[in-house]
């Protein structure tokens, strides 16, 4: 099996990491023995085929690791600064990209989407910031029954936009959050009007090649692309090439092509200075990373095609991808200027937010334990059976009582253990839920999940 490795920084580079820190206490070549490891195990089981991982602090390269392959078929090894597919990770530079002609006046954020789209249905009451962030309501495209015809056909992109605007929303404007790319479409049109260039010349010419990014581009099927990878998804008797997808549709919501040497020059270009770096101004920049409310002032984590978490108390930016063949993760800790990108060339198997959260903790050093508070009062309040809008269908919710708790089982799946946080709000996994209490009996349920923040009603 292949497994090829780029140069680790030197030590002193190391000896530069926050104090404590794992990565701090040993030597380059344990750090990148260790990730090299971590990337292994998926591709010696025969579960991807080749990815890249990369991890830089500040301009300073900790690690780069090319393993297993490109091409199966012709056993090609995954070469040096490898061309993926990035599906959503692409909804970041759609949003620096609108970001930029808002500094230049060219976009409100505050505007009606009308403004732009005059007969889309409902389009006076979407003002343009809830499509950075899902909350505009319209449904997703993705998960709608007519795009698969679609999908596989080359029609004018005005088309797409039409299917959209035939279907009922999820939920009326700024009422909650599901992750939807269609918002992002409509996204990639208002900067082609707004700029007078195409998406893919707006992004090449804009930010790319401003950027110093030479190996990234807008994704075509049928281009040559030098060192591009082929993509996998997994099949009855191992891997299988991925589907086929016509890049007219991902477009601005996940199209664009990228390396991990790349994608860290560009979270330096964005972040690197804490202000925007050389493409958006501080107050865009912030608009950027500052996630907003909804309607009734629930706060959300996701901002402007980034999701903000908290990892052991500290900021992490970031957000993921996922395309046929392909899945992405890439994020930026900005109280250590560290940035990790894992991008592999098979879809549905091997988790690339997981390989990143191993890199974290060999870096960081792991989390810290959380200690369990104790609830006291009368958790009968909030069971009951709840239901809403989710991502392509109806959310059913049951919450129960356990022996340790309270339970919450989403569909048919298992139960899921919930932790006290205080007030009405509960953790569970990474998200969280917060009950909305009418007297002492919970009416309705959020269910924050940071790419998704249901609303769902008692029933």
């Amino acid at each position: 099996m292949i497994r090829r490795t780029l140069s680790a920084v030197a030590a002193a580079g190391l000896l530069a990491c926050a104090a404590g820190s794992v990565a701090a206490q040993q030597d380059p070549a344990a750090l990148s023995a260790a990730i090299d490891s971590i990337a292994m195990e998926g591709i010696e089981a025969g579960r991807v085929a080749g990815m890249s991982i990369a991890v830089y602090r500040g301009p300073e390269r900790l690690h780069a690791g090319a393993y297993g392959y490109a091409d199966l078929e012709l056993e090609a090894p995954t070469p040096e600064d490898a061309v993926y597919e990035i599906g959503s990770v692409t909804k970041q530079f759609t949003a620096v990209a609108a970001l930029m002609l808002v500094d230049e006046g060219k976009i409100d954020l505050e505007a009606p989407l009308s403004d732009w789209f005059p007969d889309f249905p409902r389009a006076a009451d979407i003002p343009v910031h809830r499509l950075f962030d899902h909350t505009s309501g319209m449904k997703g495209y993705t998960e709608m029954q007519s795009f698969r015809e679609v999908a596989v056909q080359d029609l004018p992109q005005d088309s797409l936009i039409a299917l959209i605007a035939a279907e009922q929303f999820d939920f009326d404007p700024g009422e909650a959050l599901i992750y939807n790319n269609s918002a992002y479409f409509v996204l990639g049109k208002i900067i082609e009007e707004a700029s007078g260039q195409s998406y893919e010349e707006f992004v090449e010419e804009r930010i790319f090649a401003a950027a110093g990014m030479n190996d990234s581009r807008y994704c075509h099927k049928d281009e040559m692309i030098p060192r591009r990878t082929k993509g996998y998804q997994p099949g009855p008797d191992g891997l299988r090439p991925a589907n086929y997808l016509n890049h007219l549709w991902p477009y601005a919501a996940g199209s664009l092509c990228s390396t991990t040497d790349d994608l860290a020059i560009w979270n330096l270009a964005i972040h690197g200075d804490g202000a925007g770096g050389t493409l958006l101004s501080p107050e865009a920049y912030r608009s950027l990373i500052t996630p907003g409310r909804l309607e009734d002032g629930t706060p959300v984590r996701y901002a402007k095609g980034l999701l903000v978490s908290d990892r052991d108390g500290k900021t992490r930016i970031g957000h993921g991808g996922g395309i046929f063949g392909y899945v992405s993760d890439l994020v930026y800790y900005p109280e250590e200027d560290l940035t990790i990108t894992v991008l592999i060339n098979t879809a549905g198997q091997v988790s690339p937010a997981g390989i990143r959260q191993e890199i974290e903790n060999l870096v960081l050093g792991p989390v810290a334990p959380v200690v369990p508070r104790a609830f006291s009062g009368d958790l009968s309040r909030y069971t009951g059976s709840y239901r809403g809008p989710g991502r392509g269908q109806r959310l059913n919710v049951v919450v129960s009582e356990g022996e340790d708790g309270l339970e919450l089982k989403v569909g048919g799946a298992q139960p899921r253990s919930m932790r006290w946080l205080g007030a009405n709000t509960f953790a569970i996994g990474s998200g969280r839920v917060t009950f909305l209490l009418d007297g002492d009996e919970a009416r309705v349920l959020q269910m924050d999940q940071g790419s998704g923040l249901y609303v769902l009603e008692k029933i």
